[in-house]
């Protein structure tokens, strides 16, 4: 059984929020996915939408229990020495489906094995296995040292905060409420002269109004520069809210560059580009505002996509004009502008 190691790690990973087009919004949540073999296990399940364990905005005491848990510490939470390994992203109720694992040490080494989909205490393997996932035999020097890590201060990067910069403070705080909403926190300003480093080490990203001038935007930058903070700063496509809430999330993307499904996205007056990384479920939906500065928006693609990079056709009404996409899957989002008159 499993003779073969794996390798075992850990690498920060967002469930990207959003204001979505049937009025409704999911949350954003920053958590640490577990690494087999140099990918993402999330991956390895398809098109799931949910998070591990470890997520940032857990409560320290309980983020502690999970890992101590992880690391066989306490007795499994589940009947059978089963562990939730990824879980619903919108609360933690077993009722809404997990997937589980079978975690047992042997000797010095730790395995998972029987992973399945549950929705009570009891899994039935049979009919909710995932039979092609694992078993995976972890050394336990390098298994222990991950986990442990966290216990000494490696906890996910924390920092949801947005800060808006701008003088239109009715946009700003109609995009703040909605970031708050999918539990982003936002703060407005005019500048950020003045703001001490440790405050400005909570922001994540920083997002522009449509009227600040290029010596305010510059005059941010350096604030933050001189500070030590890296942060990512975000020019507003268009004064469409779920458009720019989607830019936020592009920027608060946490994960590493080649750990994410969705990888690329570029468009003309005629197809969309999508590049992914793993089979899942993308939506591709179109912003603009039309003559009389209303929001038009409509959902132009919403299927599954193989590994590789897809040509989608455009329905040139849809996307007339200054109009822009918004490429959503499991985990990630990315926004860019119709470029008109470009050939493919």
């Amino acid at each position: 059984m499993c003779a073969e190691y794996a390798t075992f790690g850990l690498a920060p990973a967002t469930r990207a929020g959003g204001v979505l087009t049937d009025g409704g919004y999911q949350v954003h949540r920053d958590f640490l996915d577990f690494i087999v073999d140099g990918r993402p296990l999330l991956f390895r399940l398809s098109d799931l939408d949910a998070v591990s364990p470890l997520a940032a905005d857990v409560p320290p005491a309980i983020f502690t229990a999970q890992v101590r848990s992880l690391l066989l510490e306490s007795p499994a939470p589940l009947p059978g020495g089963r562990y939730v390994v990824y879980g619903c992203p919108e609360c933690e109720d077993l009722a809404c489906g997990a997937v589980t694992a079978a975690i047992r040490q042997d000797g010095e080494d730790v395995i998972w094995c029987d992973f399945a989909w549950q929705t009570d205490e009891h899994a039935d393997l049979r009919l909710n296995g995932y039979h092609g996932i694992g078993p995976f035999r972890f050394r336990g020097t390098e298994y222990r040292a991950a986990l442990n890590a966290l216990l000494n201060g490696s906890a996910p990067d924390t920092r949801r905060r947005v800060l808006l910069i701008g003088a239109r403070v009715a946009g700003l705080a109609r995009l703040a409420a909605a970031l708050r909403t999918i539990g982003v926190g936002a703060d407005i300003a005019h500048d950020a002269e003045g703001v001490p480093a440790d405050e400005l080490s909570g922001y994540g990203a920083v997002a522009f109004g449509g009227g600040t001038g290029e010596r305010e935007r510059a005059a941010v930058r350096r604030a933050f520069e001189r500070a030590g903070v890296p942060v990512v700063c975000v020019d507003g496509l268009a004064p469409i809210v779920p458009l720019l809430v989607a830019q936020i999330e592009q920027a608060l993307e946490r994960s590493p560059a080649g750990g994410r499904r969705l990888t690329g996205l570029t468009a003309d007056g005629t197809g969309a580009d999508i590049e992914v990384t793993s089979p899942c479920r993308v939506t591709l939906t179109a912003y603009r505002l039309d003559r009389l500065s209303r929001t038009r928006t409509r959902t132009l693609f919403d299927g599954v996509l193989e590994p590789g990079r897809h040509r989608v056709p455009l329905d040139p009404g849809a996307v007339k004009g200054r109009s822009f996409l918004v490429a959503r899957t499991t985990g990630s989002v990315l926004v860019t502008a119709v470029a008109h008159g470009a050939a493919h």
